[in-house]
């Protein structure tokens, strides 16, 4: 019987800047981070008497080549949470977990952190725990873990641990699609490194009265990049022929690819819109083995 269930969702950096260089090798970034509707489930059930700690199983089409081991990050942030508990530690019941896969993985949405952050959610709730106790477990995870718990709209500092609730931003539907290529994160900054390290820029401001409009978002959104979109393209080629792609979608607001890639995704007026032009890209015979999806963006 499931007790608690949840949505990983996929976390889209509309922009990301990466503004410097700690000495300990963490860059520090710059981004407005929203979330689709897109995304991973998770289900939490008792576990057997005699388990003493949570086991996790994998299903759905992004499960092949995961391993369900101390090294995933659903089970480390179980048992980070519980170690943070101390010395009720003993008292916790252990929990069974459910991991159905539906987004690519290393694919610059978000999509392990995202699980990490849905398994703090319903571990918290399970155990009766303060959900203070999540918030301060999930930065030992990973930089997107925090963001992630939250699932709003927000915008990341520093390493990630900067996090301020976004402007207010239009209704609008997004389009997310992945041509099949994983991108390592960690080899994407070593190239930014050697071909110049983080630019110089004037520190950015967002309006305080949101966006009203898309219009309004995107000619913002026009004065912003990633900057790791050329070097994850110089890696992966294939992401530039997904952006021309996206470019020429009916009813096309904006595009861009998101975090260090290889997912790339487009902004439309409505969640119909982005649902319509993802029906027009399938035509296409490169796309037919794309993973995509289209809807809605969180509110």
């Amino acid at each position: 019987m499931v007790l608690h269930q949840d949505t990983a969702h996929a976390k889209i950096n509309l922009f990301l800047h990466v503004t410097g260089r700690r000495d300990d090798g963490y860059h520090l970034l710059d981004s407005l981070a929203i979330f689709a509707g897109a995304g991973d489930e998770l289900c939490l059930t008792t576990a057997a008497p005699a388990q003493m700690s949570e086991n996790l199983t994998l299903q759905g089409p992004f499960s092949q080549g995961l391993e369900a081991d101390s090294n995933n990050l659903v089970l480390r942030a179980a048992s980070a949470l519980r170690h943070h508990q101390g010395e009720i530690k003993g008292k916790l019941p252990a929990a069974t977990l459910r991991l159905n896969k539906q987004l690519p993985i290393a694919s610059g949405i978000g999509g392990g952190s995202a699980d990490a952050a849905c398994a703090l959610r319903l571990l918290t709730r399970y155990w009766h725990l303060s959900p203070e106790a999540a918030v301060a477990v999930a930065p030992t995870l990973g930089a997107d873990v925090p963001v992630c718990l939250h699932q709003k709209a927000t915008r990341m500092e520093g390493i990630g641990e900067i996090l301020t609730p976004a402007p207010a931003l239009p209704k609008m539907g997004i389009m997310l699609v992945n041509p099949g290529v994983s991108v390592s994160t960690p080899t994407i900054f070593k190239r930014l490194a050697t071909t110049g390290g983080p630019r110089a820029r004037a520190a950015l401001s967002l309006p305080t009265a949101g966006w009203p409009t898309i219009d309004a978002l995107v000619t913002f959104l026009n004065g912003t990049e990633n900057d790791l979109q050329p070097h994850a393209i110089a890696q992966e080629p294939i992401i530039a022929t997904v952006l021309e792609h996206l470019a020429q979608l009916p009813q096309v607001r904006f595009s861009r690819m998101s975090g260090s890639g290889a997912t790339c995704f487009a902004l439309f007026d409505t969640p119909h819109a982005a649902q319509e032009a993802a029906l027009h890209l399938t035509q296409h015979p490169a796309a037919k083995t794309w993973w995509s999806w289209a809807g809605a963006v969180l509110a």
